[in-house]
């Protein structure tokens, strides 16, 4: 797989599902800046929130590059299509899908505990010209299935096993596909500046010899006791290598 431009943001993605893109990085001339906003905010108020935030830096909504969003619940497969379905309405109205494609990369998982009332939106990334010279990327949330092949529950690793050995399972093939991203993107664990894990289950188990020593936690590594978005996904991951974050 190669990588795609897409000229009006400013940077260019790793082609992924129709929901979102398997993660981006700044063109030439422009970096990645991440903001999180200090509470999740209802998705419709948080895209506002965002809009007027990228238009105070003088940058169009084509500039939207990046989100990690909310739920209350993981989704059944029906769900989740129908929450996708709206979510990439607003893209489609900034201009940033075009005829099926999207390029925004994306993590959407679910809080176990104080989880929001609605879907929301937790962070965003959006390019900016460039001011610290690094190159900057986000790589998408993935679980333990590949994506694109229809109903995940049909190629989850280790459907329904959460035993020792089928989280350390699930883990490397979570792991390998940051990795394969990351690749597609020009980058590695090297470039990375934080790195996320999302799920309830202990990960203490497989932490030092399958995450610390790839390297994939070079920065440390910041645990969210979140569920994947889609019911019976259990451990989920994303990177990103950064120069600017925000707090909003």
């Amino acid at each position: 797989m190669t990588h795609r431009s897409f000229e009006p943001g400013g940077y260019r993605y790793a082609p992924g599902v129709f929901q979102y893109s398997a993660g981006v990085a700044a063109m030439p001339g422009y970096e990645i800046v991440r903001v999180r906003f200090r509470d999740p905010v209802p998705l419709a108020e948080g895209f506002a929130r965002a809009q007027a935030l990228m238009a105070a830096e003088g940058r169009p909504t084509t500039a939207f590059c990046s989100c990690e969003l909310r739920s209350p619940a993981p989704f059944t497969q029906e769900g989740f299509d129908a929450f996708n379905a709206l979510y990439v309405g607003t893209l489609e109205r900034w201009g940033i899908v075009r005829d099926g494609e999207n390029p925004v990369a994306r993590a959407n998982v679910c809080p176990e505990v104080d989880e929001p009332a609605e879907p929301s939106l937790h962070a965003f990334g959006f390019t900016v010209e460039a001011r610290s010279g690094l190159p900057t990327f986000v790589v998408a949330g993935g679980a333990e299935a590949p994506e694109g092949k229809g109903a995940y529950r049909d190629h989850i690793v280790r459907l329904g096993d959460v035993g020792p050995s089928a989280l350390r399972e699930k883990a490397r093939f979570v792991l390998a596909e940051m990795e394969r991203r990351m690749g597609v993107l020009g980058f590695g664990w090297r470039d990375a500046t934080a790195t996320q894990v999302y799920t309830v289950h202990d990960l203490h188990p497989f932490l030092a010899d399958e995450i610390i020593r790839r390297g994939a936690a070079r920065h440390g590594l910041t645990w969210h006791y979140h569920r994947p978005p889609v019911v019976d996904l259990e451990f989920e991951m994303d990177c990103r290598g950064l120069a600017q974050e925000r707090v909003a």
